[in-house]
């Protein structure tokens, strides 16, 4: 193998590499006589196919992989032997005739285009101060939380006979719909009960219901909306005959022993034990998002360095393609509205910088530090995510186990966090209690 530098600018660096067509011809004939023994092809005894056979009818096809397994090997041998920590996966371009190549009559010869890692020396940060921001959970807290449970429990009961449905009160009706005086499929329902005002309904169905009766028959008249999911409904005028079975109150539960036992709890303060826990995580998550801004900051202000352009531009493109999804469903915020195209790129830019900065120096803090994922970790994270497709969990373990570039990425915020965590623990950090509204405050702010 022949390796040549062609280019050492900053952080980029570029090489020819060289591999000698008699060096694959070798190769090839030992993988030939490799495969020999295992050959069962008709018209030859089991193991005694000519190699002259094996040539021509797989030579190109072996010399393929070959090829393919020597650009592999080379160019990892060259970061190697050049000491190089690569920011990203090498650019290969073979710039050989293929054709020649693959006939075994041209060299193998390729470039090779790396970002490496940028050599620097994270800060001290033994003398590094952070405030914590701390929440208690309030006993006011914890009845509003329970007040909203109640209110999401609610029971109904029958009202009178002739009294009139309201907003908000449940109401069980038999209907069916149709267009252009033809039932449609879907379009027919038996003792459905809707709650009035929730919005669950082709928009105005639940409105013509307020002020119905108990057995009142109604001719309740919509427009699908436009891009309602089924096709051959979407923006058609629809007419449903409803029959008005009952007219149910809304009943507030009682926040009492019984409450708490139909929630599957043993009693009403166990429930408000597990309430207050709850609360109490949120707030602590809060309180550790603020922590982990503030010490990224920290990190942001003491470092400084060349950054990989390819890590940069990657890390940009991604940014960018996020905020055109959200430009493109509405979702912009009024400032980023109110900025050119050329201000928004500037600035989502120095944010991709920041980023790529800030994590290269959390992986060389724990590179240095020996900061390591258990197993077990990455174990816990990856039946989480296969927990959020119900039904396909182990066909989604499967895909991460076999997609090293998956796990990586489920790995990476895992690694950060442990960085993050070991950086705390070594840093002076002075607990300071403020309120809710205060914490949020923070947040927002940043």
């Amino acid at each position: 193998m022949n390796v040549t530098e062609t280019k050492s600018e900053g952080l980029t660096r570029e090489y020819t590499v060289v591999i000698s067509k008699d060096n694959l011809a070798e190769k090839l004939e030992a993988k030939m006589a490799q495969l020999r023994p295992q050959m069962n092809l008709k018209g030859f005894r089991p193991g005694k196919v000519p190699l002259a056979h094996i040539r021509k009818t797989y030579g190109k096809s072996i010399l393929g992989d070959i090829i393919q397994e020597e650009v592999t090997s080379s160019s990892q041998k060259v970061l190697e032997d050049k000491e190089i920590r690569p920011a990203a996966q090498p650019a290969i371009d073979l710039t050989c005739d293929q054709e020649k190549l693959i006939e075994g009559q041209a060299d193998l010869e390729y470039s090779m285009k790396v970002e490496v890692m940028p050599d620097f020396e994270p800060a001290d940060l033994t003398d590094l101060e952070l405030e914590r921001l701390v929440v208690e959970a309030t006993d006011a807290e914890v009845d509003e939380a329970l007040e909203k449970l109640a209110e999401s429990n609610k029971q109904f009961e029958a009202r009178g006979k002739t009294a009139k449905a309201r907003e908000g009160d449940a109401v069980v009706i038999d209907f069916s719909g149709s267009i252009d005086g033809e039932l449609f499929d879907g379009g027919t329902a038996e003792g459905q009960t809707i709650v009035l005002g929730e919005g669950r309904f082709i928009p105005g169905f639940e409105d013509q219901l307020v002020g119905a009766k108990t057995g009142q028959e109604v001719e309740v008249k919509v427009t699908f909306p436009e891009d309602y999911p089924a096709e051959n409904l979407a923006g058609k005028e629809a007419v449903f005959a409803t029959k008005v079975n009952e007219v149910r109150a809304p009943k507030k539960a009682e926040i009492d022993e019984e409450f708490a036992k139909g929630l599957g709890i043993e009693d009403l303060a166990t429930l408000k034990d597990l309430i207050k826990k709850n609360i109490e995580q949120e707030l602590a998550s809060g309180s550790r998002q603020r922590l982990k801004r503030v010490l990224l900051d920290a990190l942001d202000e003491r470092h400084s360095f060349e950054l990989p352009p390819g890590m940069v531009e990657a890390e940009f493109e991604q940014i960018w393609r996020q905020f055109e999804e959200e430009k493109k469903a509405d979702r912009l915020d009024e400032d980023d509205k109110a900025k050119s195209e050329d201000d928004l790129k500037a600035e989502y830019r120095k944010i991709s910088e920041r980023r790529v900065r800030l994590g290269l120096v959390l992986a060389e803090i724990g590179r240095i530090n020996k900061v390591e994922i258990k197993q077990e970790e990455v174990s816990r994270a990856l039946n989480m995510e296969a927990q959020r497709y119900p039904g396909q969990e182990k066909q989604v373990i499967e895909f991460y186990q076999k997609t090293p570039a998956a796990m990586a990425q489920l790995r990476a915020p895992l690694f950060e966090e442990k960085v993050v965590d070991y950086i705390i623990e070594r840093a002076k950090v002075t607990d300071k209690t403020v309120t809710r509204e205060e914490l949020e405050k923070a947040l927002d702010e940043e």
